[in-house]
């Protein structure tokens, strides 16, 4: 997130949550933190908010009523009622606590955070944060001791890495608020639990988050169910990448059958494209319209991952930005190796 010099902390309060199954205990803290010095101040709004991608737009939701979700109501109460914040900040941690039941959830602190003008487009509004550290790292610490230096080593937080994050915009209320979400520690694992039984929240089905799954699945359907479905070699998966960003990047509107078209070229591949992305949304439990306009934010996050590069054992890699037709793979016999075969007009 950008811009957050100006926001302000009205309110921050730290309680320890731990794993219930492991017997580890629920601290409250009686207190809120007290913030008089500026720097730990800066410190704190830094490590918070600079992980939040304030495109990637929640909201909570609830089986039946979103006015029944937990963190809804207790969110709600702050902003009703700044009084109640110490109360509402215990509600929320015990609520956490009682998801935290999976093997993998570890211990950790719990912030909660009263915010005031913090950057929402154009406007400055009031957020709340909810934030959790799981990862500890040791640090050296270099202090005096008579006339020499010493050094000692200490556990604790690097500001720089934000494990678990939620940042409640006061906004679109009635749709379950705008909600930004960080998950730093368990995007590969089955502990989840942070968004989906803690805050159960869901996109915003906007054009931010159709492109973003959009692309995301293309790449996924390229680099991996293309390889077990049809006999297809690196370069032409690079090629078919490469394809899908040139229309991501020069498009303003996605047409899945346009792009189809456009990008798998072959009936056989269209086919097996359009059943993966059925395959696709029910696995990650997301809704991927067939046509909506085209983010460049999500382009450009994406772009980071689409990976152009043909790794040639552990000698050689082939940087390919188009032209398929100018790389030629073949066989040598004598030699018993694969090669490729480059054609240029110049080298630089």
């Amino acid at each position: 997130m950008t811009g957050i010099d100006s926001v302000v902390l009205k309110q921050a309060i730290i309680h320890k949550v731990g794993n219930p199954t492991r017997g580890e205990e629920l601290k409250l803290s009686a207190n809120q933190l007290t913030l008089n010095d500026e720097i730990v101040r800066g410190l704190l709004t830094k490590y918070f908010l600079n992980s939040f991608n304030e495109h990637e737009q929640y909201h909570f939701t609830h089986i039946s009523d979103v006015a029944l979700n937990e963190v809804y109501n207790y969110v709600s109460s702050i902003f009703d009622n700044p009084k109640s914040f110490e109360a509402q900040s215990a509600l929320l941690a015990q609520f956490l606590y009682a998801k935290s039941t999976h093997a993998k959830v570890k211990e950790g602190e719990l912030y909660v955070v009263h915010f005031g003008e913090v950057p929402f487009g154009a406007e400055y509004i009031e957020a709340v944060g909810i934030f959790k550290s799981e990862t500890r790292e040791t640090f050296l610490k270099v202090f005096p001791h008579g006339q020499s230096l010493e050094v000692a080593a200490e556990d604790g937080i690097n500001i720089n890495k934000l494990d678990k994050g939620c940042l409640v915009f006061k906004e679109n209320r009635a749709d379950g608020y705008v909600v930004c979400v960080v998950d730093a520690t368990n995007k590969q694992q089955d502990a989840q639990y942070w968004v989906n039984d803690f805050l159960q929240v869901t996109p915003y089905a906007d054009s931010y988050h159709n492109t973003d799954k959009a692309m995301g699945m293309c790449k996924l359907f390229i680099s991996n169910e293309m390889q077990e479905k049809f006999v297809v070699n690196k370069s032409d998966q690079i090629d078919m990448l490469n394809r899908s960003m040139d229309y991501f990047k020069t498009k303003e509107q996605f047409n899945m059958d346009e792009f189809a078209q456009e990008v798998m070229y072959h009936p056989e591949v269209i086919d097996a494209f359009t059943q993966y992305k059925q395959t696709y949304q029910q696995a990650k439990g997301v809704h991927i319209e067939d046509e909506f306009d085209i983010h460049l934010s999500a382009v450009k996050k994406q772009e980071r991952v689409y990976k152009s590069v043909l790794k040639l054992d552990k000698n050689f890699h082939i940087y390919i930005h188009g032209r398929k037709d100018l790389i030629e793979r073949g066989y040598d016999d004598l030699t018993g190796k694969n090669y490729y075969k480059l054609y240029f007009d110049e080298e630089s």
